[in-house]
């Protein structure tokens, strides 16, 4: 990815003077006190410019507040440990090397941070970065294509789910593993609606989108969830633990 490179970032500031961040794009909106406190603070992190300021413009847009922005991994890590945001969206190709330091800074962070989620965008499907991402644990993470940036409701409500500590997976790999997923295994015991509703989670879609997108009444996603997670013999808990617990169970399903 050609890198563009634009202004010296310095620190973000949350409220503007005549009308303007200072030393921040004209992009940035005014964020009252009450509404900072009320709404989802996120690190972005871009070497594009025009990239990152189209990002910052949509998650602003979306009521998000962009507390920091960087333009390499290092950078990013040091933003996150000093803003601590709820989240951080981060390109996977990244300076310094420009190959995966975007996807190490995140795995670093989830490290450091675990209360901060990550969502990492890749210009292309990578199952093997998703897995690489979802070891351990699917609580806050997420992997999109850089094209859902072009939709914008659907990329915030995904950034949003994973602050919150869920799950977010790019539709073209929930689509590539259902295509190849190894028989044998725990998701075998689903039904085909099933595979459609724990997809639909693995996106990070919620009860009433997931209805929406396969036509059906949102009740009767709610009784497939539970048949979800009753066939996986999921723990009794919280309905977004379990979730959780489901995309990986989805995830580890399609290894080896």
């Amino acid at each position: 990815m050609a890198t563009c490179v634009g202004p010296p970032l310095g620190r973000r500031s949350l409220t503007r003077q005549d009308g303007r961040h200072g030393g921040e794009s004209d992009l940035h909106r005014t964020v009252t006190g009450t509404e900072a406190r009320r709404a989802v603070r996120v690190v972005v992190a871009e070497d594009s410019f025009l990239f990152r300021a189209g990002i910052v413009r949509v998650l602003e847009d979306a009521g998000f507040v962009v507390v920091g922005e960087a333009r390499d991994a290092d950078d990013l890590v040091g933003q996150a440990r000093e803003h601590r945001p709820d989240v951080v969206v981060t390109d996977i190709r990244m300076p310094p090397t420009l190959t995966d330091d975007g996807l190490r800074a995140a795995a670093r962070i989830r490290s450091e941070l675990p209360r901060t989620g990550v969502v990492v965008l890749s210009q292309y499907v990578s199952e093997s970065y998703a897995v690489r991402l979802l070891e351990g644990s699917a609580a806050g993470v997420g992997y999109l294509l850089k094209d859902r940036v072009m939709e914008p409701r659907g990329f915030a409500e995904a950034v949003r789910q994973v602050a919150r500590g869920g799950s977010a997976l790019d539709p073209e790999v929930v689509s590539q593993m259902l295509d190849r997923r190894r028989r044998g295994g725990p998701l075998d015991e689903l039904s085909e609606r099933e595979l459609g509703v724990l997809a639909g989670m693995a996106e990070g879609r919620s009860n009433v989108a997931i209805a929406t997108e396969l036509g059906i009444s949102e009740h009767a996603v709610q009784r497939h969830i539970a048949a979800v997670f009753s066939k996986l013999h999921l723990p009794v808990g919280a309905e977004g633990h379990r979730r959780v617990l489901a995309v990986l169970a989805y995830i580890r399903a399609q290894e080896a």
